[in-house]
């Protein structure tokens, strides 16, 4: 089926922030306020010179008597200062049948807003699909991410998005970039007559309701100009407000008294403090609320009385205040009752507020028991007393919350769009790393104690030992050994990455593939791990390697119809036939290893957002290389040289042979671990490192002697030519 692809470029803003002018905290007067009935706030302006920098600049332009404010290219409807938010009208992606084609044809639509104060709110939008039989995802910068609709066993319902005409999934935070696209071999054309179109974008949940009428018309596309609505975070900078406030070579943007500053996911921005309103971004911007004006929102039964920030609430003379209620103050015949009601009143309050925060814990301690006996948590510790000797711990929360400093911010120590991985210390000075999820569906809920029992008989010298877990939140928390030495992905591509040999290379690389052959042929049942990338290869004090991060690993299904509809993974590690047929197997991840040996081989990423569209991924730049036979052009020059081209052309063709568009075509990982060990036994040989002269003598003394020094590596040989050349490679 051939594709039609539409690219509707919705915001580009070529800004730098670290580097944009920022302007006065006063605008001019003269600066407009109003584009159309759409107020512009500062540190928004209309005019370049009336922005904060050049990243909050907007334009108003009026066409046919329609006047609309714009960000970049796309309509901005609303700008809130209180809420740091911003409120667009973006393209989504469709997919229709094209009756003069006769075959569905795609309109992909995208958005870039790198380098922009702005960032997609994860907690406003969300990804929506529609249609009848669509499978599609929204692609960023890192993830993939999606879902299938269907009106097969469940018809659609007005105001319903769970799967049956319609479906949403969150979103990462972080999110500056997405592309929606749909899955060609899912999606078919045999309901087009009732059901023509489906569609997928980012779009706010304040403006999304389902209707069934989305699916048998294209009313959904046609109104609002095929635009929908989509919240925007926004940020002054980058950095957070700790950066901000001692940043010498930007001004400090919160400069109204009674301002605060705040973080979000776009970076730092300004708030007025509690009691406050109005502008934190000008001076004596934020001012005094007036509580006495609301007595809805700020109530009060006597004489109210507005105060910095605050408001005090009184009684008239005569009158005494009880509770809440100002009461005529009695005579002294009356006193002894009322103090004696107060008093009762005190003590009735007291009581309650004690039985309260008695049954509170109790019910914290039901819930806590309830999400133990959700996760499998009775399963795990039966069987644990029962096969004593396993290095298995179950946590409570407290332990857990104790050894990370109550989940502190600067403990992090890594983070994606799932959740977060925490440094923290045990008693006994034990540092270990937690491992907090956002969310888990209900089916790993039930089979999470029977896979953490799996998971923590895993014993080998090259995977991150999991310790133990956190069974008594809704998110089951993992806890594991604290690997000191960052990740291979930060040793090959940091900013201040030094030489790395080849011989390490090839070891890290051997030590990961025996690894993952582990978790693949000696795991009872078999694991596949199915996010294998240099990010997940941790790397100890001596760069020994340790495979981390399976803990989101699935067993292997014993049914091979068991069906994944939510698709997530990395750009650039994605075995393609994964994104076809949704099935995650152990060839899965040779796929993916081979990505990784194409980073050592390189050095480059496996996924460049910014090349042209032929250089964006890794393994298709490196296979169009090997067809014409030009591998040497994308070498990592630091160890290239003419004497271990063919050494480097072997670890080459397994890397080829790993990344077969089809999975049964490519190696197992145990075949892969016992080509690398072999590679590696060849560097570590006395005659690698002697003279050349020196070895072809000795390679010419006898046949004896020549037929001993061939190493054999399974489907290929390491020869003469070959030795000669490893000590420069080294």
């Amino acid at each position: 089926m051939e594709f039609s692809l539409l690219c509707l470029p919705v915001a580009v803003w070529l800004l730098v922030l670290a580097g944009a002018d920022f302007a006065a905290a006063q605008r001019s007067p003269s600066c407009k306020t109003m584009c159309g009935d759409i107020e512009v706030p500062y540190p928004f302006g209309l005019e370049k010179e009336c922005a904060i920098h050049s990243g909050f600049h907007l334009n108003c332009t009026t066409a046919d008597g329609t006047t609309k404010l714009l960000g970049g290219n796309v309509e901005v409807t609303k700008v809130s200062v209180q809420d740091n938010k911003a409120w667009f009208n973006t393209y989504i992606s469709r997919q229709c049948y094209s009756q003069s084609i006769k075959r569905m044809t795609d309109w992909n639509a995208w958005i870039n807003i790198t380098g922009t104060p702005f960032v997609v709110s994860a907690d406003d939008n969300k990804v929506t699909v529609l249609g009848c039989n669509s499978l599609a995802y929204m692609r960023s910068n890192d993830y993939i991410i999606g879902c299938v609709s269907t009106c097969g066993e469940t018809s659609p319902k007005n105001g319903s998005c769970s799967g049956a005409g319609c479906c949403r999934v969150d979103i990462p935070r972080g999110v500056r970039y997405y592309e929606g696209f749909f899955n060609p071999l899912y999606n078919t054309s045999e309901i087009w007559r009732t059901n023509p179109c489906n569609y997928v974008g980012v779009i706010a949940n304040e403006a999304f309701n389902f209707s069934t009428t989305y699916l048998n018309s294209t009313v959904f596309y046609d109104t609002d100009g095929a635009k929908k609505p989509i919240v925007m975070e926004w940020a002054i900078a980058r950095n957070t407000c700790e950066e901000a406030k001692i940043d010498k070579n930007t001004p400090y943007a919160c400069v109204s008294d009674h301002s605060n500053c705040i973080t979000n996911d776009a970076g730092y921005a300004c708030r007025c403090s509690d009691g406050y309103e109005g502008n934190p971004y000008i001076y004596d911007g934020c001012t005094d609320i007036d509580e006495c004006l609301d007595n809805v929102k700020y109530p009060c039964a006597g004489i109210c009385k507005n105060t910095p920030g605050s408001f005090t609430c009184s009684c008239p003379r005569g009158k005494r205040m009880i509770g809440s209620v100002c009461l005529k103050d009695q005579k002294s015949t009356w006193m002894a009752p009322v103090v004696g009601a107060s008093i009762g009143l005190v003590v009735l309050v007291v009581s309650v507020a004690c039985a309260c925060s008695i049954q509170d814990r109790r019910n914290l301690h039901r819930i806590k028991q309830k999400y133990f006996r959700q996760h499998g948590g009775l399963l795990l510790f039966q069987e644990m007393k029962s096969q004593q000797g396993i290095p298995f711990k179950i946590f409570s929360e407290e332990e857990v919350q104790e050894a990370t400093n109550r989940f502190a911010e600067q403990q992090v120590i890594g983070h994606g769009g799932h959740g977060k991985v925490y440094k923290g210390v045990l008693k006994g000075d034990v540092e270990v790393a937690v491992k907090r999820c956002m969310t888990i569906d209900e089916q790993q809920k039930k089979e999470f104690g029977k896979e953490m029992l799996i998971l923590s008989q895993i014993n080998h010298r090259n995977i991150v030992k999991l310790l133990g877990c956190c069974l008594e939140v809704e998110v089951p928390m993992l806890v594991y050994e604290f690997i000191p030495n960052g990740t291979l992905f930060h040793l090959i591509h940091g900013s201040h990455s030094g030489h790395i040999s080849l011989d390490t290379r090839v070891r890290i690389a051997h030590e990961s593939a025996e690894a993952l052959d582990y978790l693949h042929s000696s795991a009872s049942p078999p694991i596949v791990h199915g996010d294998v990338k240099s990010a997940n290869i941790l790397l100890n004090g001596d760069f020994t390697a340790k495979v981390s991060d399976f803990g989101a690993s699935i067993l292997a299904p014993s049914d091979e119809s068991q069906f994944v509809t939510l698709v997530q993974g990395t750009c650039g590690y994605l075995d393609p036939e994964y994104m076809q047929t949704c099935q995650l197997t152990d060839k899965s991840d040779v796929y993916s290893f081979g990505v990784v040996l194409l980073e050592l081989l390189t050095r480059k990423k496996p996924f460049n957002l910014k090349g042209p569209e032929h250089e964006k991924s890794l393994s298709m730049v490196f296979l169009e290389a090997m067809k014409e036979n030009k591998l040497e052009d994308i070498l990592d020059g630091e160890i290239k040289n003419d004497e271990n081209l063919e050494f480097l052309e072997e670890i080459a063709e397994l890397a080829r042979q790993c990344l077969e568009m089809c999975g049964v075509n490519r190696p197992s990982m145990k075949e892969v671990a016992e080509k690398l060990d072999g590679l590696r036994k060849v560097l570590q040989h006395p005659w690698a490192h002697k003279d050349p002269e020196e070895l072809d003598s000795l390679l010419g003394e006898s046949s004896s002697v020549n037929s001993g020094i061939i190493l054999s590596t399974g489907n290929f040989s390491i020869t003469k030519k070959v030795a000669v050349g490893l000590e420069s490679g080294r």
